[in-house]
């Protein structure tokens, strides 16, 4: 197979969708690179993930270990920007993704391949944000989705053909008839969706969740733990510097000990339609909850009221896939720039599922307390003036209330 066209750079994970994927493929005439980025997940035996995905039909599976590129580059601009979607969700899958598909791209340029695959389903989001950055990238590459090809997803019509074919093909894989959700993990969360929690009344198996207690089992006491953010970057917990993945699982592990991160909600799929996903983040609930007590002293009020009145449109950009999409590039350096001084220490206590802060302090603090002390009259503040200004803000009112 020499021609570059029918090489294909598959994004493989080594569970149930992928691995079938491989084997398809491969019967479809591609020669077949299966990818599997390490952005921190727990992994399965490597080697035995390689061997199954030639086993599968792969040419070669390639391990690419990011996790300190994946937290640094992708997950801090994310903490950084205060980003949630809807209100809920932390974008944990939604910033995975432009990775996933950059490195794809650079391995396909390696091999030289002219094509690259994904698994996601032809309802989600996750084709959208694969497909966007693949073209951002390298507008010439061609793409494989397998759950939008009728040929396969008549198939291959849901899960329990797949968990089949997957073990009449001797392949294992986590998935199982009993539990039948879909779960994808990397080091800032994992997800749950699909199986029993399609119905959003249904309430989740208490066996389900991995990286976190439950919080009627969490310890009965108190875990107190200081954060140190540099120019809005997390740098130390409880005095101790470590790299931007190893803070992060440390706090996955302070988090998921204490019952942190558990979320449930339906959200609104860029697609269309209505979703219902299981997240757990612990270490991003606890970072995202540390850095907004940061911002409240070290900020102007008015920069804070301009990235809340940005932040649910640069959250949407980021789960709609655009993470490479020129307006993304621009408010990210808007972002970046309203971090300088966003340095200083958060003192939180995590308990039973809550993460109270309980202190913050910083060498830039815009908090005054001679200004704003109840207990003494100092700052160049003159209540006084107090008078004047509520007459103004109140002129409007008193017309609107006269006519």
């Amino acid at each position: 197979m020499s021609d570059n066209k029918k090489k294909v750079v598959l994004a493989y994970s080594g569970g149930l969708d992928t691995s079938v994927l491989v084997h398809w493929l491969a019967e479809q005439g591609y020669e077949v690179y299966g990818i599997l980025v390490d952005l921190g997940q727990k992994v399965e035996d490597i080697e035995s993930i390689k061997e199954k995905g030639k086993q599968s039909g792969a040419v070669d599976v390639v391990v690419d270990e990011v996790s300190e590129e994946f937290v640094r580059d992708f997950v801090f601009p994310l903490i950084q920007a205060n980003a949630v979607y809807e209100g809920t969700y932390l974008l944990g899958t939604s910033i995975a993704r432009p990775l996933i598909a950059k490195r794809q791209i650079e391995l396909a340029e390696r091999v030289g391949a002219g094509a690259v695959a994904h698994g996601a389903t032809g309802k989600g989001n996750d084709q959208v944000r694969f497909e966007l950055t693949y073209y951002a990238l390298n507008h010439d590459i061609k793409v494989i989705a397998p759950w939008r090809d009728p040929a396969f997803f008549e198939k291959f019509p849901g899960r329990t053909e797949l968990i089949q074919y997957a073990k009449d093909s001797n392949i294992p894989v986590k998935a199982t008839a009993s539990k039948p959700w879909s779960s994808d993990e990397n080091l800032l969360h994992i997800s749950f969706e699909a199986g029993v929690l399609e119905d959003p009344w249904e309430k989740p198996p208490h066996d389900m969740f991995e990286l976190s207690k439950s919080p009627q089992d969490a310890p009965d006491k108190t875990t107190e733990l200081l954060i140190e953010f540099e120019d809005g970057i997390p740098r130390k917990v409880n005095g101790e510097s470590l790299s931007p993945a190893a803070l992060l699982s440390r706090l996955n592990d302070l988090g998921g000990e204490n019952g942190i991160g558990r979320i449930d909600m339906v959200e609104s799929r860029f697609v269309g339609m209505k979703s219902r996903g299981v997240y757990e983040t612990p270490g991003g609930t606890i970072l995202h909850i540390a850095h907004r007590a940061m911002e409240s002293i070290t900020l102007d009020r008015e920069v804070i009221n301009l990235k809340d009145s940005l932040m649910p449109r640069f959250a949407a950009l980021v789960y709609n896939g655009f993470w490479y999409s020129p307006e993304t590039r621009v408010m990210r350096a808007m972002i970046a720039e309203s971090q300088q001084g966003v340095s200083g220490e958060v003192r939180l206590e995590l308990y039973k599922g809550n993460c109270q802060v309980t202190g913050r302090k910083s060498p830039y603090s815009l908090y005054d307390a001679d200004i704003a002390s109840m207990e003494k009259d100092e700052g160049g503040y003159d209540p006084k003036d107090a008078t004047g200004f509520i007459n103004l803000n109140a002129l409007p009112l008193k017309v609107q209330r006269r006519l």
